[in-house]
């Protein structure tokens, strides 16, 4: 099978956190000889602005409807008033290459990583040194780590993978495309519920 299955997310995008159950589901259960990609999204772009009072509510808001949407998800929302928030999560999307480049399965360990820290521990992972922390607690080596933290190489990396993503239709996310016979197809993302998904993918595969 020359198929693959492309997985665009931020770490920071909440609601990539609420598909975090269903996408480990997923995982399990894809045909083995399908190929998964993850590209990151970069939903914001570096700064060192607070955040705005109405944003702040606004994604407090969003938080609480995917509480009551999604089952089992819960949020920490000490954040909000623990941290100074701003909208950034280009340094979160950095920190996943950053891991990446110690190990492929750092990808997926360092997003989780990244999610439990900003949803949970209400810690700021717009903040280097805290995603340098969090490098640490996965067993990275924090100093190369640090290092291609903040490579031109890596902000390149990210540039390119937002691109991608882009050029295939991904500009929300959580975003699945499914590559096949050198078309893309767009995968609804189901939030409850894995059969959904994986019905899509199985339906394109065998044409």
């Amino acid at each position: 099978m020359n198929s693959t299955l492309i997985y665009g997310h931020d770490p920071m995008c909440s609601w990539c956190w609420g598909f975090s159950g269903v996408y480990r589901n997923l995982l399990e259960k894809l045909p083995a000889a399908l190929k998964v990609e993850r590209l990151l999204g970069g939903l914001a772009e570096d700064s060192d602005v607070d955040m705005p009072e109405p944003m702040q509510m606004m994604l407090q808001q969003t938080w609480q409807r995917i509480e009551q949407m999604i089952p089992g998800v819960q949020f920490n929302f000490d954040f909000w008033s623990q941290c100074k928030p701003r909208r950034s999560t280009y340094p979160a999307c950095r920190a996943v290459i950053a891991a990446r480049e110690q190990g492929d399965q750092y990808d997926l360990i360092m997003t989780q990583q990244v999610q439990k820290a900003y949803y949970q521990q209400a810690r700021n992972p717009s903040d280097n040194q805290t995603l340098i922390e969090l490098a640490e607690e996965i067993g990275l080596d924090a100093d190369r780590f640090s290092s291609q933290l903040s490579a031109p190489r890596t902000q390149d990396q990210l540039l390119e993978e937002i691109n991608r993503a882009r050029s295939m239709g991904i500009d929300s996310f959580p975003g699945l495309v499914l590559e096949h016979n050198g078309q893309h197809h767009r995968i609804l993302t189901n939030y409850t519920e894995v059969d959904p998904i994986l019905s899509q993918i199985e339906s394109y595969l065998e044409t």
